[in-house]
């Protein structure tokens, strides 16, 4: 009854959950760049910030080694981390919103098998386009990504003009399926590049400086912006669609920008960091069960819980095996599979 009572104040006060989340992530900014080969003091990283960014100097001059450590090598790779865990997050909260399935994530519709296709094609066959240079590959899987997008879209609308959730859901498990075969045939087929297609597969953050964070951005707030317009949509139409229309909500174009914004997400993401599972599938989740299934609070919440829990994926990646470094999405895979699974055991007894 207590516990009952604690949940329902928590859930009504809408400002204790941008209070929490808000600092939880500094905390998971801090902890990420202090902690690594070299340790860091928060007060060293903080006289840092303000003698770099701000202009004031507290104290006597810092080395210049520290300084370079924490703006060019750790802050790029926690921010980076960060951006990518709240876009699945939020991708991944929009996506079961829509679909009203809670086993929906950024990957349901196949897009980030799409994306993948696309890094894995510029790996493969080594493409390197002259005034793209080093963005060949994000380009070409973002890109990618909406080819996918708009072809399970048209291919949904094909067999039904209504395009109805469930069309949706199996026609991306059907593409993602079929994409995924063909990674792994050029997988099989390839030689030297093996190594480096494994390792981008399986997801990493590791030396992406701010270039990687500048190409992302633009989409990341893009994305960021449409999806938390469409709060108030994605509460309506998880009473039906039928409902939504009936209160004046115009579907199909609420449901298209959607699934645009949070693919726009999830491609952009893969295109910077690799393949990245259970994100947008368990912090969602965990989102609701704290603060409510009101997408107002919901989305911008699960995309700060996103980003704090990659920030701290990424340094357990860098730190539990130092000086070698596993990919990130072992570590997300790692925690969120058992996670996910007592998710689903108590929300299955608590039907009972």
């Amino acid at each position: 009854m207590q516990k009952s009572f604690i949940r329902k104040y928590l859930q009504n006060n809408r400002l204790i959950p941008y209070i929490i989340g808000g600092t939880t992530c500094f905390i998971a900014v801090l902890l990420g760049i202090s902690i690594g080969t070299l340790s860091i003091p928060f007060s060293t990283i903080i006289s840092i910030f303000l003698q770099e960014i701000v202009g004031v100097t507290l104290s006597s001059p810092i080395e210049p080694m520290l300084v370079n450590i924490v703006m060019e090598i750790r802050l790029p790779r926690v921010i980076l981390a960060f951006l990518v865990g709240a876009s699945l997050s939020l991708a991944g909260a929009a996506f079961q919103g829509l679909l009203k399935n809670p086993l929906a994530d950024p990957y349901t519709l196949g897009v980030s098998s799409g994306a993948s296709v696309g890094a894995v094609m510029v790996l493969f066959f080594n493409i390197q386009i002259p005034f793209l240079g080093m963005y060949t590959l994000p380009v070409f899987s973002i890109g990618s990504a909406f080819i996918t997008l708009i072809i399970v879209l048209a291919f949904a609308k094909l067999v039904e003009k209504r395009m109805t959730v469930e069309t949706i859901i199996l026609t991306g498990i059907i593409f993602s399926s079929f994409l995924g075969s063909f990674i792994s045939l050029m997988i099989a087929l390839t030689g030297d590049e093996l190594r480096q297609i494994i390792s981008w597969l399986l997801g990493s953050v590791s030396m992406r400086g701010f270039e990687y964070i500048n190409l992302m951005l633009p989409f990341f707030i893009i994305g960021v912006v449409l999806l938390l317009t469409q709060t108030k949509e994605l509460n309506v139409l998880s009473f039906g669609e039928e409902s939504a229309q009936q209160l004046g909500v115009n579907v199909q174009f609420r449901k298209f920008i959607i699934l645009c914004s949070a693919s726009l997400l999830t491609g952009a993401s893969v295109a910077v960091s690799g393949t990245i599972g259970f994100v947008g599938l368990v912090i969602p989740h965990l989102t609701r069960i704290l603060w409510g299934p009101n997408h107002v609070t919901l989305l911008p919440i699960s995309m700060l819980h996103g980003g704090v829990f990659l920030v701290l994926a990424d340094l357990t990646a860098r730190t539990i095996i130092a000086p070698r470094e596993l990919p990130i999405g072992v570590i997300t895979a790692l925690v969120g599979a058992p996670v996910f699974a007592v998710i689903l055991y108590y929300r299955k007894k608590a039907r009972m």
